[in-house]
């Protein structure tokens, strides 16, 4: 999924040597969980957030408490999955972009990420959702596109949903068929079935968590 038209540029990024009640205006003002900031040369140097805005002195300069700022970004080549991916890790729901030179191009909100998500054929297409489960050095993905493709069904998304030391558990979207000979098949491969769902309801449940997130997101 190209990504561009969600970058956003209607928020610049304070210059370091701005006042922390500059940055305190912000957040009042906005709902975003974070700040970039860049130094005299439009560099990026990083982010605050908002918790650690509120705490700081505000006639002291953002230079002051540069050691607080925090350095998360993307690029603008960055897939969404690991777009997403970086929003979970930094607990943010604003991400700053650059480019390959390292330019602040702008920002992505988290709940048009999430959105494209909930777009994606893993969500959108009607099929079935199988969850297996086999040994962490046991299991391929190949092995298991060919096992669904052998029984006429059509992989419409898989993804890791547990991991541990010793097993992998894997979540499937199966459309042009049902689960009733595939089954079977991921049995005679040893794979252990957690469940399999022929009607919709699994993916519609998180379908409906995404759209609950969304809005959340958007209150």
């Amino acid at each position: 999924m190209k990504l561009s038209g969600y970058i956003i540029n209607d928020i610049k990024p304070l210059n370091i040597n701005s006042k922390i009640s500059d940055l305190q205006l912000l957040f009042n003002q906005l709902t975003y969980s974070h700040i970039p900031i860049e130094n005299d040369d439009h560099v990026f140097l990083g982010s605050f957030s908002e918790t650690d805005a509120h705490c700081f002195e505000s006639d002291n300069l953002l230079n002051d408490h540069k050691y607080a700022m925090e350095n998360f970004f993307v690029r603008d080549k960055t897939l969404w999955l690991d777009v997403l991916e970086a929003f979970a890790q930094n607990s943010a729901n604003i991400m700053p972009i650059l480019n390959e030179h390292n330019v602040y191009l702008g920002y992505y909100e988290l709940k048009d990420i999430i959105g494209l998500f909930s777009e994606s054929p893993f969500f959108s297409q009607t099929g079935g959702v199988l969850v297996i489960e086999k040994g962490i050095n046991d299991y391929s993905f190949s092995e298991i596109s060919q096992i669904v493709e052998s029984n006429d069904g059509k992989l419409l998304g898989a993804f890791i949903s547990k991991m541990n030391s010793d097993v992998a558990q894997v979540t499937l979207k199966i459309g042009s068929t049902g689960l009733n000979d595939i089954i079977p098949t991921f049995r005679r491969y040893s794979y252990n079935i957690i469940s399999g769902h022929e009607e919709d309801s699994y993916v519609e449940s998180l379908k409906e968590r995404s759209d609950y997130l969304n809005k959340y997101l958007n209150m």
